[in-house]
């Protein structure tokens, strides 16, 4: 992973030195940020591939910071908090957040979580353009762009992947197992609600008084096709 520009917003200032030093190793670029506020103007102001916010901060806790960002922003966000609530993963998650990642946690591991999102976020090598379209939603594939009926729709980079993955199979039903398998490795949790999340996302933000993604209970989501109306 080379050439990267991230943004920590912490106020620990003993991990935030940690991180610095862990990074400088690795062709990471990261800058800092010790408050909400101050955190906020620069991911606002810098070209960034990717910020780590904190939660508790003093200014402006991480929060709002990611409420504010994401108006103006779809940089990739991960969450980093010493609370492990449920409560807390969703309300970030609701805020826009791609992943959430408790205290206290190994660089290894928040390397591969950055790494895991940057590659939803389409960070890989340049590949062909590919158009997926069904039921008046384009995706390009290059560029990671969503238009709905001709007008542009800023989603985040993981709520992009869940669209991706019903829209190649619109009309037919996706398991949250199958979701959670290629978005995490691994299978979905029945009490986990972060997929329901992002689906309400996706929801909000592309239906316009036209169901296009509906939940079958137990299985998972699909996608309604147009050419079966599904």
């Amino acid at each position: 992973m080379k050439d990267l520009s991230i943004l920590i917003v912490d106020d620990d200032t003993e991990l935030t030195a940690l991180m610095a030093e862990y990074f400088s190793g690795r062709d990471i670029a990261l800058a800092i940020a010790n408050d909400g506020n101050e955190g906020l103007k620069r991911a606002l102001d810098g070209n960034l591939d990717m910020v780590l916010l904190d939660v508790m901060m003093p200014g402006m806790e991480g929060f709002e910071v990611l409420r504010q960002l994401r108006r103006r922003s779809a940089v990739p966000v991960i969450m980093l908090t010493a609370r492990t609530e449920h409560g807390d993963r969703i309300e970030g998650l609701n805020a826009g957040a791609d992943d959430y990642l408790a205290k206290p946690f190994s660089p290894d591991e928040l390397l591969a979580r950055i790494q895991a999102v940057l590659r939803r976020a389409g960070r890989g090598p340049a590949l062909k353009t590919e158009v997926l379209e069904a039921n008046g939603v384009k995706l390009n594939s290059n560029s990671r762009e969503v238009h709905r009926e001709g007008e542009l729709v800023e989603i985040t980079s993981i709520e992009y992947d869940i669209l991706e993955v019903l829209v190649r199979s619109a009309g037919r039903v996706v398991s949250r197992d199958d979701l959670a398998r290629f978005l995490y490795n691994r299978q979905a949790n029945p009490l986990e609600r972060a997929l329901d999340v992002h689906v309400s996302h996706l929801r909000k933000k592309l239906e316009r008084g036209r169901p296009l993604i509906r939940t079958v209970r137990g299985v998972g989501y699909l996608f309604a096709s147009e050419e079966t109306g599904t």
